[in-house]
């Protein structure tokens, strides 16, 4: 139990957690301007400064807690402070925290620069927020230029379209709709199809929160239709169209939709909130089997995420019993892998070498984890989230498992009492925590092992899987190439399978910008010699890649390289890779959508 002190008697300590939450307001107070600063660059097209924005803003937090830090060493010579009198700067912060409008993320700042300012690598409870001091629940912006957390409408059947225009309206996006009449009665006709037959109740509304959501070229409107007991979500994408102009480009509808949308493969999203738990609560209803975690990635701040992550995960390990396992599937040169089985979450260490041919370093492999971190991913590269000095119970961890990081990483583990408490802790020093997809290699196998032959249910059910798999591998590394990303290693184990059948790429040791890559045909054998050569013939430089001789690597098995080449055959070729390098480099940004192409009002549009 914590001891903390009867009465309040350091003046130092209100003047370090003051000083503690000027640094966090600060921060928030950038985030929130660089994310509402999205709006004008989307109605702008500038879609490299808002690539460059996304970037950027995920430094902002790191630079702010040094900031903070830096500060309450100078004036206070925090880190010399007797415990005392931290016991008493947290109590004076819980006070700062009681009318704030973003006391979660507050708290998870506190954390952030105490363990910095402690040096210690495990802390002591008393002194950081191990779980939330101040509830989140109905924190209302009452400033008289505060936008509410979302709006509502009353329509009619007869004023739906003019209820959904006057929505769109009140976003004041600066620049003219193609025809927003046009795209407001394309969007009712969507939603008359789900209300149909169905009879308006007393409380039919719809809510929509007051922000728009940017990422990549689009901006999309978040809301629900709630309609007695039912409530179904939707988002609207808008886009420019062909001329600039704005056009709705889709009506998304469901939690699947929109869990396709706020997806862990996707780039944060640029959102101006005031409260951002109001805005988590509301995607919570929208979506109540995401995470909390995931969602608070999803809207940028991921400290929050990983906060929350870790309590989740403590609170899992309590309410389980199972082992840390050495994780099934092929193993990697460069990653250890191990799971909970329990958990739907996998852990990556870094190996300390590597065998030929891997060239690389443990330095290298973070840099291409960062970037993957601060790219676009498209829907097709998992996010991570990394921790370090992580510690697990001993008696939870496999000897099998223990001896495999003994083996491959020794410097990132140790096992001891550092705590003091009595009991034997397993201590990682560094780790990447990615979801659980299952290894796109495996899945392939089970269709095999199902058998691919004959006319039974079983046979043309596994011919499904294999033919929906190999679709989407291609598709997964068509949008990464739109997004100027060569993922090196192709191999199916490298890429996973979703809960929904997306295929995600998630080993980025030999990651690349397609911008640096030289894409080649292989030369022209010049004898006989050079044909039955094991070797290339041919010089080759670093970066130079031959899409062509992907073909034996991945296209072994008849059926695989059937669907492939009548799908995906020109991956194969050097032209479809330089033909994208080149147009990214003359500026081009290319369009990758969070929803399928058929659900966008293209076709409706031209008939109209």
């Amino acid at each position: 139990m914590a001891t903390f002190p009867q009465r309040l008697d350091s003046p130092l300590a209100y003047d370090i957690a003051k000083a503690m939450m000027d640094g966090f307001n600060r921060h928030y107070r950038l985030f929130r301007t660089e994310s509402a600063r999205a709006k004008h660059r989307f109605e702008t097209a500038d879609w490299h400064g808002q690539q460059r924005a996304q970037r950027e803003r995920i430094e902002f937090y790191d630079l702010r807690v040094k900031e903070a830090t830096a500060r309450l060493e100078k004036e206070f010579k925090a880190g010399e402070q007797a415990m005392d009198v931290w016991q008493q700067v947290k109590l004076h912060y819980i006070g700062l925290l009681v009318d704030h409008h973003q006391p979660e993320l507050a708290e998870t700042f506190f954390n952030s620069v105490t363990t910095k300012i402690l040096h210690r690598t495990h802390f002591h409870n008393d002194f950081i927020f191990v779980r939330p001091a101040v509830s989140t629940e109905y924190i209302e912006n009452d400033e008289p230029a505060a936008t509410p957390t979302y709006r509502a409408y009353y329509p009619t059947h007869e004023t739906l379209r003019e209820s959904i225009v006057r929505m769109i309206d009140n976003f004041q996006l600066q620049g003219p709709f193609d025809d927003l009449e046009r795209d407001a009665a394309l969007v009712l006709e969507a939603m008359s199809a789900r209300l149909a037959q169905v009879k308006l109740r007393a409380n039919f509304q719809i809510q929509v929160l007051s922000s728009l959501f940017f990422r990549n070229k689009g901006a999309y409107v978040v809301g629900k239709i709630i309609n007695g007991f039912n409530e179904v979500p939707f988002a609207l994408p808008i886009l420019h169209g062909k001329g600039g102009k704005l056009v709705i480009d889709a009506c998304l509808f469901g939690e699947d939709d929109l869990q396709a949308l706020f997806s862990f493969a996707r780039a944060y999203f640029m959102v101006d909130m005031g409260v951002p738990s109001a805005y988590v609560q509301f995607l919570r209803s929208l979506m109540p089997r995401k995470p909390r975690n995931e969602l608070y990635n999803a809207l940028g701040l991921a400290k929050q995420g990983k906060t929350l992550f870790y309590r989740d995960f403590l609170y899992h390990l309590r309410h389980s019993s199972d082992k840390f396992r050495i994780a099934p599937g092929i193993k990697g040169m460069v990653m250890l892998v191990f799971d909970l089985p329990s958990f739907p979450y996998v852990f990556k260490v870094i190996k300390d070498f590597y065998p030929p041919p891997k060239d690389t370093t443990r330095e290298k492999i973070k840099g291409k984890y960062l970037l993957v971190k601060q790219h676009d991913r498209v829907g097709r590269m998992a996010d991570t989230l990394e921790y370090s000095e992580v510690a697990f119970a001993r008696d939870r961890f496999e000897d099998e498992l223990i001896e495999e990081i003994r083996k491959f990483a020794p410097s990132q583990l140790e096992i001891s009492d550092r705590d003091g408490d009595g009991r034997e802790e397993v201590i990682v020093k560094h780790l990447y925590i990615e979801r659980r997809m299952i290894p796109l290699n495996i899945y392939l196998q089970e269709a095999f092992d199902a058998g691919l032959e004959g006319e039974g249910v079983a046979a043309a059910h596994a011919r499904g899987q294999v033919e929906r798999a190999v679709i989407e591998y291609g598709n997964a590394i068509k949008d990464l190439v739109a997004a100027n990303i060569f993922p090196g290693d192709m191999l199916f184990k490298n890429f996973g399978v979703t809960r929904n059948g997306k295929v995600v790429f998630y080993d980025y040791d030999e990651i690349e910008y397609l911008t640096d890559c030289n894409f080649r045909k292989v030369p022209q054998a010049r004898n006989e010699e050079d044909e039955m050569s094991g070797e290339p013939w041919y010089s080759v430089g670093p970066h130079d890649v031959f899409p062509e001789t992907f073909a034996p690597f991945l296209l072994g098995h008849p059926v695989v390289r059937k669907v492939f080449m009548e799908h995906h055959g020109d991956l194969l070729s050097a032209e479809f890779w330089q033909g994208h390098k080149e147009r990214i480099l003359a500026g081009h940004v290319h369009d990758v959508f969070p929803y399928e192409r058929e659900k966008r009002f293209r076709k409706a549009r031209v008939a109209a």
